[in-house]
């Protein structure tokens, strides 16, 4: 997700959906179903004919994210799926994360930003030149965290302790 422009296969957002379930060799009723529900749950449904290079940053990572969905995948790994975002659009893609979250998928984010993720997070796992350094509960993992080059949410170093980025 950190490079959604690569991401895109389809001529309109409509394509970049079906692309995955039309290579599954799904019926096209299925294939429509799964593209209508997963624009719908990123709220892209209004988009289906327009170019996807024309969507905003925010948009084009939840057009990414309706193309994995359509797949029906149970997990689902996004690699800095905020990088390069505004605040709104950070917030977008967050809430969308989290109603995947609440529907049962199991999500694993890599980054090096906690500060939107962390409050929501039921495991934290920090790596060093590939090995698993620590790993555990966010609140257990944030005291010495700053020697693997990781800087701890700001809320955490003002002393107000772990906050959510949306409500």
């Amino acid at each position: 997700f950190q490079d959604a422009d690569s991401q895109i296969v389809g001529d309109t957002v409509y394509d970049d959906v079906s692309f995955g379930p039309e290579n599954l060799r799904m019926q096209r009723t299925q294939i429509d179903q799964r593209v209508h529900q997963a624009l719908s749950d990123v709220n892209l449904n209004r988009f289906e004919d327009r170019s996807p290079h024309n969507l905003s940053g925010g948009e084009k990572r939840r057009l990414a994210i309706a193309g994995v969905l359509a797949m029906s995948p149970r997990v689902l790994l996004m690699d800095e799926p905020f990088s390069n975002l505004d605040y709104p659009a950070t917030c977008t893609v967050l809430s969308q994360v989290l109603k995947l979250d609440q529907a049962g998928h199991t999500i694993i984010i890599t980054t090096h930003d906690l500060e939107k993720v962390i409050a929501h997070a039921q495991r934290l796992v920090v790596m060093e030149k590939g090995s698993v350094v620590k790993d555990g509960l966010p609140e257990e993992m944030l005291p010495g965290i700053e020697k693997y080059g990781i800087r701890p949410p700001c809320s955490v170093q003002l002393g107000q302790g772990i906050r959510s980025w949306v409500n």
